[in-house]
C-alpha cells in the first residue's frame, strides 16, 4: 500500500492550501497529515480526524523549535514531536512511508523517524536563518518539488533532483454560468471594482493600493480576506477600499466574478518569483490581472498578467488593462485549465512512481 506522512506548514482548513491540493488527489495513497501545534491559548483539536477518505490528521503536540533555538528544552520538544509522529505510524501501521516535508524545519525529523524516502516540497523561499536546514532537507530528499524557477535555482547546488511544479488551481469552481452579487459587494459605489483575495497582515506591502486609492477614489477596492489591525489602520480614512472579512472558499468566485479588475500587491516576507495560487484563481475567471513584484523579477505570466514595481506604475497598469484585448480572458481560461491542481498531482504521482517511491 502506498503511504505517506506528512509534516505540514499550515493546519488543515477550509480555505486549501497548496499541500491540501496535491495530497487530496493522491486517492491511492493513505496518508497521515500532521500540523503544526496550535497557537498558545489556542485549544488543541481533535487528534486522528478524517479529513478526506485517504488521509487523517493529526496536530503536533509542541511548536518545533527554530534555526535560533538549541537548547536541551528545545531539543526534548524536537524529540517529543517525533516521538508522537512515530507513535501514530505505528497506531495506523505504517512502515516505511514516504516522508512529504514542506519547512526547511522538517529537516530535525530525518534522523528521528522510519521512512522509505522523502519529498521536500519548496513552495515559498525561506530567510536565511533556515539555509543550513533547507540545505541539509534539498540533499537527503529524493525528490524536490519546486514553486518556481528562482527555486530551482537556489536549490541546485544541493540536488539534481528537482521538479518544477508551479501552483495551481480548480478551474471547475470558476466554470459556473450563473452567478449571484455577494452582499458584501452589492451596490458599491464607483465606476470600477478592484478585487484582492487574501489576508492583509504587517507583511504585504499595502503602499502602491495606498497611492492607487488615493489618486482614484472614484474607483473602489475590494480586500477579500482577513485584514489585521495593524494593516487596517494603513487603510484608515480611504473610504473607497471595502474590507469584506474572510469568504467561504465556495463563494469565492461569486466575488470574483464581482469585480472589473483583480491584483496582488507583494510580500516583505516572500521575495522571488513564486506566483501565488490566488493569481491562478484570477486566470480562471478571466478577468485582467495586475500584480505588483519586485523589479528583479521577471514575468511570470507574460501578456496575461501585468506588472508593475510601485504606486504609479501599478496605477498605470490597472489604466491599461481595463482597456485590454478582448481575446485575453479567453486566453486566461484556458491558461487556468491547463494549470489545474489534478494535473499538478498527476505529475507528482508520476514522478514519485519513476523514482520508485510509489
Amino acid at each position: 500500500m502506498k503511504q505517506i506522512v506528512c509534516l505540514a506548514h499550515a493546519p488543515w482548513r477550509a480555505r486549501t492550501d497548496r499541500t491540501q491540493q496535491l495530497l487530496a488527489r493522491l486517492g491511492d495513497a493513505q496518508i497521515l497529515f500532521f500540523e503544526p501545534a496550535p497557537r498558545k491559548g489556542v485549544p488543541m483539536p481533535e487528534q486522528g480526524r478524517r479529513v478526506r477518505a485517504h488521509i487523517t490528521a493529526y496536530t503536533l503536540p509542541v511548536p518545533l523549535p527554530g534555526p535560533q533555538e538549541g537548547s536541551v528544552l528545545h531539543h526534548r520538544r524536537l524529540d517529543r514531536a517525533a516521538d508522537y509522529v512515530q507513535q501514530v505510524m505505528e497506531k495506523h501501521r505504517f512502515r516505511e512511508p514516504v516522508l512529504w516535508c514542506t519547512t526547511p524545519a522538517h529537516a530535525q525529523f530525518l534522523d528521528k523517524l522510519a521512512y522509505r524516502g522523502v519529498v521536500y516540497d519548496c513552495h515559498r523561499f525561506w530567510d536565511d536563518s533556515f539555509l543550513d536546514w533547507e540545505s541539509d532537507l534539498t540533499r537527503h530528499a529524493e525528490v524536490v518539488f519546486a514553486a518556481s524557477f528562482g527555486l530551482i535555482k537556489r536549490l541546485s547546488p544541493c540536488s539534481d533532483n528537482i521538479a518544477l511544479l508551479p501552483n495551481g488551481v480548480n478551474p471547475v469552481l470558476f466554470q459556473q454560468k450563473v452567478r449571484t452579487v455577494p452582499p458584501a459587494l452589492a451596490g458599491l459605489p464607483g465606476r470600477r471594482l478592484l478585487g484582492r483575495v487574501g489576508g492583509v497582515t504587517g507583511q504585504v506591502d499595502l503602499e502602491p493600493l495606498l497611492y492607487l486609492a488615493r489618486h482614484r477614489p472614484e474607483w473602489t477596492i475590494a480586500l477579500i480576506g482577513r485584514v489585521t489591525k495593524p494593516a487596517a489602520e494603513q487603510l484608515r480614512g480611504l473610504e473607497n477600499v471595502v474590507l469584506t472579512g474572510p469568504v467561504n472558499p465556495l463563494d469565492l468566485p461569486d466575488f470574483l466574478y464581482r469585480c472589473d479588475l483583480l491584483f496582488d500587491l507583494p510580500r516583505f516576507d516572500r521575495p522571488g518569483d513564486v506566483v501565488p495560487t490566488r493569481v491562478y484563481e484570477y486566470l480562471a475567471t478571466g478577468k485582467p490581472i495586475v500584480t505588483v513584484v519586485d523589479p528583479s523579477v521577471p514575468d511570470a505570466i507574460p501578456e496575461l498578467v501585468s506588472t508593475a514595481y510601485d504606486g504609479p506604475g501599478f496605477l498605470r497598469r490597472c489604466k491599461s488593462a481595463l482597456a485590454e484585448d478582448p481575446s485575453l480572458p479567453r486566453r486566461r481560461r484556458e491558461m487556468a485549465r491547463q494549470c489545474s491542481w489534478t494535473g499538478r498531482a498527476a505529475q507528482v504521482s508520476n514522478i514519485l512512481e519513476a523514482t520508485g517511491l510509489f
